[in-house]
């Protein structure tokens, strides 16, 4: 219900947005139509898309940018296919916008080899100066800059709470995109760890669902298995089939984003991923303003959401730890 409000608000805002054009044609002289190119990786029907590139809509409009009159929005839905991200992202690089919203680094990298000119302003890319994206995350010092959503560690803190709620669990399955640097890391966090807390990790690479399947279900004919789903577009676009796997081989799993719990997932730890699409779009206005993307420094979040889904946890037989409760900024019952 909550994403069907989102999109169909989305929907009004475009909606509101073409209406108000003529009015504002007869009223006033035309301003300058600025262009702003975005890559997303779901599909265009997705309701978690909709909801992110509606955030960073209204916070457009908010700092007085109104689709028809003074901006066009060059949207591109990649629907979880990687090669069609990059070509994508030649083609809207190609176009010479006046600055790109970029998701994720499947689309920054493509983006960086087709210009060193138009600013891209990203979200949702883990390590940006490990990738070569930027110099520093204060200084960032060419035409790129954004939204990280974390820093390697916190992938410890997945493992501890996958514990906490699942004492049992020995083996974990990480799923990551081993294509990305964030993949390799956040694996390489979690395994650093993991004899001190009893647990052996091992790698499961995103690229398919037809792979997610055969990967989980070959890992779950093991005893006290568990799953980590860390951040990446394809976990994101495959949720729902994750969500299944796990429910379905009765995996106790730990997920980066709260839309997984949400939708039947067991616990969740991370950032609000609609804030960071709010928040790009006051970065969008300030480059189209003037500044540039070189002098915005990278912003990492302030806070993380812990939530917990108890009745994914009763269909796993678990009990939820008090103290876990305790934490938890949201339950789902």
């Amino acid at each position: 219900m909550i994403a069907k409000l989102k999109r169909r608000a989305f929907i009004t805002l475009l909606g509101g947005a073409a209406a108000a054009w003529p009015l504002a044609a007869r009223a006033q002289q035309p301003e300058r139509m600025r262009r702003i190119g975005v890559l997303m990786p779901w599909a265009s029907d997705d309701p978690e898309g909709q909801a992110r590139i509606g955030a960073f809509l209204q916070g457009l409009q908010q700092s007085g940018w109104t689709i028809g009159r003074n901006i066009r929005i060059d949207a591109r839905w990649s629907g979880g296919d990687g090669e069609v991200y990059r070509r994508q992202a030649a083609e809207v690089a190609a176009s010479a916008p006046d600055v790109i919203l970029a998701t994720g680094a499947a689309a920054v990298g493509p983006l960086l080899q087709a210009t060193r000119t138009v600013p891209i302003v990203f979200v949702i890319v883990s390590d940006p100066v490990g990738a070569g994206f930027v110099s520093n995350l204060a200084r960032p010092g060419g035409n790129v800059t954004g939204f990280t959503p974390s820093e390697y560690g916190m992938s410890v803190k997945w493992l501890e709470l996958l514990k906490e709620i699942a004492p049992n669990v020995t083996r974990v399955a990480v799923l990551r995109d081993a294509s990305l640097i964030s993949g390799g890391g956040t694996f390489g966090a979690i395994q650093a760890v993991a004899p001190s807390l009893g647990a052996e990790p091992s790698p499961v690479d995103v690229r398919d669902a037809a792979e997610i399947e055969r990967a989980i279900t070959a890992f779950a004919r093991s005893r006290n298995s568990g799953l980590i789903v860390t951040g990446s577009a394809g976990a994101t676009v495959h949720r729902n089939l994750i969500i299944t796997l796990a429910a379905q081989h009765k995996l106790p799993a730990v997920y980066f984003e709260r839309m997984f719990t949400a939708s039947g997932g067991l616990i969740s730890y991370g950032p609000d991923y609609i804030d960071q699409f709010r928040q790009a779009a006051g970065y969008v206005d300030r480059i189209l303003k003037g500044e540039k993307a070189a002098d915005l420094p990278v912003q990492a979040p302030t806070k993380y959401d812990l939530v917990v889904n108890l009745k994914t946890a009763k269909a796993l037989g678990l009990e939820v730890p008090a103290t876990l409760l305790a934490r938890a900024d949201e339950v789902i019952e």
